[in-house]
């Protein structure tokens, strides 16, 4: 049985204003077989039930922070990020 997604109502409001994207446009582009990754989160010390997808939308590679439950994947952020792009996109050749 495949796990549900879950993310907070308030954050996704937040992120929308702030950044503008949101969990259910990361939930499509994941679906639709953008998900170029799945990373340990690099501060386990900190952060050692995380994990990160790295979600490519149109042209730029977005970090989106997980918690893994028995019942859902948990979104915790959209996190914009040009290292991810030039270090995904660019290796096969595509402008930024």
């Amino acid at each position: 049985m495949a796990k549900g997604f879950g993310w907070g109502t308030e954050k996704n409001l937040q992120l929308k204003k702030e950044r503008g994207i949101t969990f259910e446009e990361i939930l499509f582009h994941i679906e639709r077989g953008d998900l170029l990754d799945v990373l340990e989160h690099p501060h386990p010390e900190r952060f050692a039930q995380q994990r990160i997808f790295v979600v490519r939308v149109v042209d730029y590679v977005y970090l989106v922070p997980f918690v893994e439950s028995e019942t859902e994947l948990f979104l915790k952020t959209i996190i914009p990020s040009r290292k991810a792009t030039r270090d995904y996109l660019r290796s096969e050749g595509e402008k930024p």
